[in-house]
């Protein structure tokens, strides 16, 4: 059964998919020497579109099965949203994705494929829970396990309860198979949650679970998709749970990656060489008896097959030649990203640790909603990271850099006293204004759209295939499912050609 165990309910920890940070120098992929010159021609059977983990690895598997393959990315670095910060001294702070836990195989094995280690996600000591203008602590390990101290504990474990065997009855990858799919993609999961709940407390906890995993108000996002995402946080031989989910030790943030996990990317890239072509966006792709002929700034490539791997939000920017079916066109205009920045505050020494604190911390109030320690293993210095989510970032995406980070710090200090106030140095980044993402961690889907179109996720279109965590089925929004998109997409292209 997909249960709730007290021992991990809404850890802070838990609370989040996308990632925060790990100090290390990273070096930086070699692009300007892959950039193709202007009006460059080149042709092979497979053109991939993003050098993200899903294209690199879909890269690599196409290779190793004869194929020639050209990656082209719009960036001037791979890894697309795993993100090495740059912090002003030589160092990294993970500005994207970060952590990786039980079940998430398939990065794993890449991981150590590329050589890069992990190690435990801080997790020792008391979180901090601010809600109502009043700060308290509770222990991730105490008598109710990682639940905090609101007087909503016992309603919000049996909405969770209830929440856990819906989850059993979706299909993994396949949501609109459910038997109550259209019930259940017929309302949010806020209007699930306050049909389900009584205490302003459970409802809190429940709102900001979806705010820290999806960077979403709960009102933004489909019961259905919710369901799933927690369905799809396992594999093939565990079932997903909240569980697992959410937690830090034994769960989705038990780990962290010595030099950060943008070293998996850059190292993968750097294997496949001149494959991958930089600074090179894809404007259009157009499909025929010949194939296809994907056109980007500097280079032109012509191929049998083509793969897009890259979230539908930002795959909707290429036009398709002729115009793709009306049920991956829809898709595209209907699953927007989430919005997020992560705000990093570097100090001399972790001090939050010398107060018995994990670094971890849930706000209701003010720029930061969740907070991570996320030092470098041996403690040398000291790294907050914390997320602004939602409606926070939006009322910022036109602020200036010092406007967010005096909101930032102001949200450290009321959290983590005084000394937060006062970092080394700060680093941000604001992933709805880069370009070529347009928010994050993951693509939403609200009500209406996996029942509607879900299929469309991965369905090719003609010798067009999808790619992307977003098309996952297990670990959906993950590191590990942008990988197992991957390696799916390149063995239906394999068979296709």
């Amino acid at each position: 059964m997909t249960g709730v165990s007290r021992r991990r309910l809404l850890g802070t920890g838990a609370l989040t998919a996308a990632g925060a940070v790990a100090a290390s120098a990273a070096a930086a992929p070699p692009a300007a020497a892959r950039t193709a010159p202007s009006g460059t021609a080149l042709s092979a059977d497979v053109v991939i579109v993003g050098a993200g983990l899903a294209g690199l690895t879909a890269a690599r598997d196409l290779i190793a099965a004869g194929r020639s393959v050209v990656v082209l990315e719009a960036r001037d670095r791979p890894g697309g949203r795993v993100y090495g910060l740059p912090l002003g001294d030589g160092t990294t702070a993970e500005g994207g994705a970060e952590f990786i836990g039980p079940t998430q195989d398939r990065i794993a094995a890449l991981t150590n494929e590329m050589g890069v280690a992990t190690f435990p996600t801080y997790n020792e000591g008391d979180n901090v829970y601010y809600r109502n203008g009043r700060r308290s602590l509770y222990a991730t390990d105490g008598l109710l396990g990682a639940v905090p101290p609101d007087w909503g504990v016992l309603d919000l474990e049996l909405a969770l309860l209830r929440l856990g065997r819906m989850i059993e009855d979706v299909p993994v990858g396949e949501p609109w198979k459910a038997a109550k799919a259209d019930e259940w993609d017929s309302q949010t999961f806020h209007s699930w949650s306050r049909s389900n709940s009584l205490s302003s407390g459970a409802r809190f906890l429940m709102d900001v679970f979806v705010s820290s995993a999806l960077s979403a108000r709960s009102r933004d996002v489909s019961l259905l998709y919710v369901l799933h995402y927690a369905a799809a946080a396992g594999n093939a031989d565990n079932p997903g749970s909240i569980d697992r989910l959410i937690n830090t030790r034994d769960g989705a943030q038990e780990l962290r990656f010595a030099g950060g996990p943008e070293q998996v990317p850059i190292r993968l890239a750097a294997r496949l060489g001149d494959a991958v072509r930089y600074n090179a966006p894809v404007r259009s792709i157009a499909t025929g008896g010949h194939g296809v002929t994907v056109t980007a700034d500097g280079v032109t490539v012509s191929a049998k097959r083509a793969v897009v791997a890259m979230s539908p939000a930002i795959a909707g920017k290429i036009d398709f030649s002729p115009g793709l079916p009306a049920s991956r066109a829809q898709l595209m205009q209907r699953y927007p990203m989430g919005s997020v920045a992560k705000f990093v505050g570097v100090y001399d020494t972790p001090f939050w640790r010398e107060e018995n604190l994990t670094g971890q911390a849930l706000a209701d109030s003010g720029a930061i909603d969740v907070t991570f320690d996320n030092s470098p293993p041996d403690g040398s210095r000291g790294i907050l990271m914390g997320f602004i989510n939602h409606d926070n970032v939006r009322r910022l995406d036109s602020a200036s850099e010092e406007a967010v980070r005096a909101a930032g710090l102001e949200s450290f200090g009321k959290l983590f006293g005084d000394r937060a106030k006062s970092p080394v140095r700060t680093a941000m980044m604001r992933w709805d204004n880069e370009t070529w993402s347009g928010g994050g961690p993951v693509g939403l889907a609200p009500p209406g759209v996996l029942t509607g179109f879900g299929p469309a996720l991965r369905e090719p279109c003609g010798p067009v295939h999808w790619a992307g965590t977003e098309t996952s089925d297990y670990w959906t929004g993950y590191m590990d499912g942008a990988v197992r998109s991957g390696e799916r997409v390149a063995r239906e292209v394999d068979e296709a050609l």
